[in-house]
């Protein structure tokens, strides 16, 4: 069975109490709490297009490569880790302006329609719960 067809996605929305360039910038900066990049063990992180990035969380290694970038709107990379069993997958963040605020939207596809790739939807969704409480706390 071709992989394409066994795949699984995740898609969360959170609102962000600062603008979009501010929540975008935080999203990649590996110092600003919250981030997937400041929760790692180890973290190396070149955010432009065709840069790389590395992060161990606890002893799990990810990595990939930025894609696209369109500050302050959108970033896309890939995603590699064991729990993708070795596949790419593809991480797109979206920020857009709402009110004073911004919606930021993580669409992460490809992932293996396993327990392993399912289990990105409880680890995006712990970021994405933490982000936005720690930005919060900037404010």
């Amino acid at each position: 069975m071709d992989i394409a067809a066994r795949t699984f996605e995740v898609k969360l929305e959170r609102i962000i109490t600062a603008s979009p360039a501010e929540v975008f910038e935080a999203w990649l900066d590996p110092s600003a709490p919250g981030n997937p990049w400041n929760n790692g063990n180890k973290a190396m992180i070149d955010a432009r297009p065709d840069g790389l990035f590395y992060i161990q969380m606890k002893e799990t290694p990810h990595y990939g490569r930025f894609t696209r970038m369109d500050k302050p709107r959108l970033l896309q990379h890939t995603w590699v880790s064991p729990y993708t069993e070795g596949h790419e997958s593809m991480v797109t963040v979206t920020f857009a302006a709402k009110g004073g605020d911004t919606l930021m939207t993580l669409h992460h596809t490809g992932l293996p329609d396993n327990e392993r790739g399912h289990a990105h939807e409880k680890g995006w969704t712990f970021f994405m719960d933490l982000f936005p409480a720690r930005m919060a706390e900037k404010q």
